[in-house]
């Protein structure tokens, strides 16, 4: 590991280094980073996997968003690519779906194995090409890897009950069966959690994958699919069940559109997942969708401030505000507003920024420069709504895409940036009088992801919990918006996309489930007492 520090440390330019000599050569072909090689990537990596490596489409290179230097390139996947794609992996189909759950849960059990050995390079391929700090993109990997545990003891549990039946003589029973192909298209920001819950819960449910990962994270994609191709191939296993098209918006349309694809998975922004929920739905299709969110934290008067601060700080400012939970909303009460804004600015103004390999590190980059201009334009519409910036609002001068995490005062609660989802690191912060008020300025954004509240009144509490409370999928006390954990089911409602990803009982949307009556009898009465006679 402390190879990989080592080599992380000169990601970039050094010291008295022209920068035509810096960008010279793609990253992957300096020894320095040697270690991109581990898991198997080169300068030029095929970008689809269906049993073997290929791909005809564009070659796109992907880049470091600390410095904006090219890491390595990968040739995308064509329509032609796609439609071979999909014919093998619904060949694979027939054969993982003979497959005990149990058995199947053997090989994700496997494919858990295989990431933990790879755990600290694939974090840092994260790091890399997402841009996020170290210790999260470990932590993500480390994600996949409890999905996987997860889903190996949900292999020996997933089924339906047995129905009491009105007639004599009959079982009435529950019967679950994988829906068949189950595309997945992600996001640049968890380029391999989010595959992971989709992957290994979709697998032991007996279906095969398809994936379209983002194209800026086309290494992440490429280096997952080799380690889950190593463990089905020494299992003498299809490679097609865990299939890869790397592309761009033409796959991501074909798998929208294909009636072969019998769940489609996206995880983006809402303006593109209204799009994709329109395609699938007017084929009457199956879609779960992960989209956006303009998540809140309320603190009430009675709130422990030493969780509140570096709640609210990791919340804001993890991964450079590029969570889907990321907070972007903070309601003070009025009689704690000045306090716990003086606060939060003293640990805004400690964030230690720096290189996302550094261990030191808590604040890296955005993931591209368009990133950066949505940023400063979010700002600045902020002020022109007459928003106040207490700290932060500039780009850092240094190498890559770095911006100044952000604190905003002053505005209404429905201010039209309010009520808009930037995906940076800027916190809008809002006062309030009143419970019942705070609760719906809470719902009244179009997204409906995360929420939370700080307070110690049990009867506050039970009441966010319940119907007339917090109108989100995740509803949280006395902890921030993001973080969530594996076992429960992850996702959210209105503009949110209502899908469900992870644990409790989100494995039935991988699975359709039938109804069956049994007559083991040798009469033949019918429901309701009817006579047919």
């Amino acid at each position: 590991m402390l190879g990989l520090r080592r080599a992380f440390a000169a990601l970039l330019p050094q010291a008295g280094l022209p920068p035509a000599a810096a960008m010279s050569t793609l990253l992957i072909s300096q020894e320095r980073y040697a270690w991109l090689r581990e898991l198997g990537l080169q300068e030029e990596n095929p970008g689809v996997y269906n049993g073997s490596w290929g791909g005809r489409g564009q070659v796109v290179t992907t880049y470091c968003p600390a410095n904006n230097e090219p890491i390595a390139s990968v040739r995308q996947g064509n329509l032609e690519d796609y439609e071979e794609t999909v014919k093998k992996a619904k060949e694979a189909w027939k054969v993982w779906a003979d497959i005990p759950a149990p058995k199947r849960g053997e090989i994700v059990r496997q494919i858990g194995d295989a990431l933990r050995q790879k755990i600290k390079v694939l974090g840092s391929l994260v790091s890399l090409e997402m841009g996020k700090i170290f210790v999260e993109g470990v932590g993500e990997v480390q994600e996949y890897v409890d999905v996987c545990d997860y889903a190996v003891g949900l292999s020996r549990m997933i089924g339906g009950p047995i129905l009491p039946s009105e007639r004599p003589g009959h079982a009435l029973i529950e019967q679950w069966n994988p829906v068949g192909l189950v595309g997945v298209i992600t996001a640049f920001n968890f380029p391999v959690a989010v595959y992971g819950w989709n992957s290994a819960i979709a697998m032991i449910c007996g279906n095969a994958c398809l994936w379209k990962g983002a194209p800026t994270t086309s290494l992440v994609s490429v280096a997952v699919t080799k380690i889950i191709a190593k463990v089905l191939e020494d299992n003498k296993l299809p490679g097609a069940i865990c299939s890869l098209v790397c592309g761009g918006a033409d796959i991501g349309t074909a798998m929208a559109r294909d009636e072969r694809m019998d769940l489609l998975s996206f995880t983006g922004s809402t303006k593109v997942g209204k799009q994709v929920a329109l395609m699938v739905q007017e084929r009457f299709g199956r879609s779960l969708l992960e989209l956006g969110g303009n998540n809140a934290i309320i603190v009430f008067e009675d709130a422990d401030l030493n969780l509140v601060i570096p709640s609210a700080l990791f919340a804001a400012v993890g991964t450079a505000g590029q969570r889907c939970t990321t907070a972007r909303r903070l309601f003070l009460h009025e009689s704690i507003h000045d306090e716990v804004v003086a606060k939060l600015a003293k640990a805004y103004a400690q964030v230690r920024i720096g290189d996302p390999w550094d261990s030191d590190t808590l604040y890296g980059p955005l993931h591209t420069k368009e990133a950066v201009k949505m940023f400063l334009d979010a700002v600045e519409q902020a002020k022109q709504q007459g928003g106040s910036v207490v700290c932060g609002g500039k780009v850092i001068n240094r190498p890559g895409n770095y911006v100044e995490p952000t604190i905003v005062t002053g505005l209404p609660h429905n201010a039209p940036i309010v009520h808009t989802e930037t995906f940076a690191p800027i916190l809008y912060v809002l006062k309030f009088k009143e419970e019942e008020e705070v609760f719906a300025w809470n719902n009244e954004v179009k997204q409906g992801l995360s929420s939370s509240i700080f307070t110690k009144d049990l009867g506050r509490i039970f009441h966010w919990l319940g119907p007339k409370g917090s109108d989100c999928g995740i509803v949280n006390v006395n902890i921030p918006t993001s973080g969530a954990e594996i076992g429960g089911a992850f996702g959210g409602e209105k503009h949110t996309g209502g899908g469900r990803e992870s644990g409790s009982d989100s494995w039935k949307l991988y699975m359709r489930r039938s109804t069956c009556t049994i007559n083991y009898s040798k009469d033949l009465p019918l429901a309701q007492g009817i006579k047919f006679q």
